[in-house]
């Protein structure tokens, strides 16, 4: 059997390998698997740099949207050059640059519900990076039929939350979430955003799903993190499951 690492691979991660609990068990989990991530903006951009430089093996990019001129303060993988360009194909371009050994996917088109089921079932991990209603509730149905765990996030104002759902047992799922705390439908566009804070969310959530797929610690799941930068003060509540929960109650 061929090693899973090249040479070059166990130089490029050495900072990662010697941390005890990752190892090289870690860094082979990390490049056998394949994420998902849905948009390419704030959080996307951020998420999906770290995920490609930590040396995850597939990730696949899924975004309508283009590059506009105010995506630049804070959608770090676009250019000016790139105004225009759809955003999946624009990060894709930056992401190549970055890691060489990561096999990178686009999708530059809006997904059905069908299709973005199809795409949940193919890969190991989903990152939720947009800031639809509508297709927040299809990834979350999509990744509890399949147990396909979701790394959901949000960022507006100072202000960041991240969270992991696992599917498990006795864990809640994104729609417990939306039932206690409501469906943001607040906008960067209506209310801002500081760049470095979309950042950290998104940061965030790549080390949340480094963990997942590789074991190593414990995750979000059960709780959410709360992020306040402008006291920068870090909070942390617990989820419960909804027993009464359509999506995974009963």
């Amino acid at each position: 059997m061929d090693d899973i690492l090249t040479d070059s691979e166990l130089m490029r991660y050495n900072r990662q390998i010697v941390i005890r609990a990752f190892d090289m068990d870690g860094q082979e989990a990390l490049k056998q698997s394949h994420a998902l991530i849905l948009g390419v903006g704030g959080l996307g951009c951020a998420a999906a740099q770290y995920l490609v430089t930590a040396g995850i093996g597939a990730i696949t990019l899924v975004d309508f949207d283009h590059v506009e001129l105010s995506n630049l303060q804070r959608q770090v993988l676009h250019r000016d050059a790139r105004i225009g360009v759809n955003k999946a194909v624009s990060a894709a371009e930056e992401l190549a640059s970055l890691n060489p050994h990561v096999r990178i996917e686009v999708v530059d088109r809006l997904l059905s519900e069908t299709e973005l089921t199809e795409a949940v079932a193919q890969h190991d991990i989903v990152l939720d990076c947009t800031d639809n209603l509508l297709i927040r509730n299809q990834l979350n149905q999509a990744c509890f039929d399949y147990n396909t765990p979701l790394i959901s996030a949000a960022a507006i104002r100072m202000e960041g939350l991240v969270t992991v759902f696992d599917y498990a047992e006795d864990k809640p799922c994104y729609q417990c979430f939306a039932s206690l705390f409501g469906e943001q439908q607040l906008s960067c566009v209506e209310s801002g955003i500081l760049a470095p804070v979309v950042g950290m969310v998104g940061c965030l959530q790549a080390t949340e799903a480094v963990k997942q797929l590789s074991g190593m610690g414990r995750t979000l799941s059960g709780r959410i993190l709360m992020i306040d930068a402008m006291t920068m003060e870090f909070r942390e509540m617990k989820l419960p499951k909804r027993p009464d929960c359509p999506v995974c109650g009963g």
